[in-house]
């Protein structure tokens, strides 16, 4: 397991007029330091919502020293996602649900630099794709059903957050557990227990005040529960 929790601030949560200040308010130092910025790109076809798009996170990117975490909520990530890794984004993750071949796709997006990320929607079963997971650098156990901020945590999914962590503990996976969705106080302890390493949290840092300590209490929150 990740040695010490790895904090995501959700920009789909931040104020999209502000969006340089409002990474900046998570890239301070020490603790108030997110690791990642998670950045929720949607199409409006595999999820009814629509966010925004390569052009933004090329601009973030070069706004940012903080690590920029992709998920494309989109379809055919086959075609989209390496643009987003030729970008320079740290991670960039698809959907298992919208990848024609998710083994390739792994191979291309680490070929462009990317750390590759697998997806899975609430309902998806995990045991389907552990073959496939093998090829990928993150797992995203999605939360909530994809596709809108402030859904209230599906706590079902944590099954598939323990049978991840159990097979990165034995060696059978090589991997990051990312979760995604209603993640905040009241949730973030469960799912450290669980076995996550990276929690993606949106209105639990931009709604707070200060950001930069809403992350801090986050991973303090996390890495009690871990000890």
């Amino acid at each position: 397991m990740a040695h010490r929790p790895l904090i995501a601030p959700s920009i789909l949560s931040a104020d999209f007029a502000r969006l340089g200040d409002e990474i900046r308010a998570v890239a301070g130092e020490g603790d108030t330091r997110a690791d990642w910025v998670h950045v929720d790109v949607m199409d409006a076809h595999f999820v009814p919502n629509l966010t925004l798009g390569l052009p933004v996170v090329q601009s973030l990117i070069k706004a940012t020293d903080v690590p920029i975490d992709c998920h494309l909520m989109i379809e055919n990530p086959d075609k989209w996602a390496i643009g987003y890794a030729e970008a320079g984004a740290y991670n960039v993750t698809v959907h298992v649900e919208a990848a024609h071949d998710p083994v390739a796709l792994a191979k291309n997006l680490r070929a462009a630099g990317a750390k590759a990320g697998l997806s899975i929607k609430p309902n998806t079963p995990i045991e389907d794709h552990l073959d496939t997971l093998k090829h990928y650098d993150t797992l995203l156990v999605m939360s909530v059903e994809p596709g809108f901020g402030g859904q209230s945590f599906i706590e079902g999914v944590l099954d598939k957050v323990r049978t991840a962590r159990r097979l990165v503990d034995t060696g059978h996976l090589k991997l990051v557990v990312e979760i995604d969705g209603g993640i905040n106080a009241d949730t973030i302890e469960q799912a450290a227990e669980a076995g996550v390493d990276c929690f993606v949290a949106g209105s639990a840092v931009y709604g707070a005040e200060d950001p930069g300590k809403a992350v801090a209490a986050l991973r303090e929150q996390a890495a009690r529960v871990r000890g």
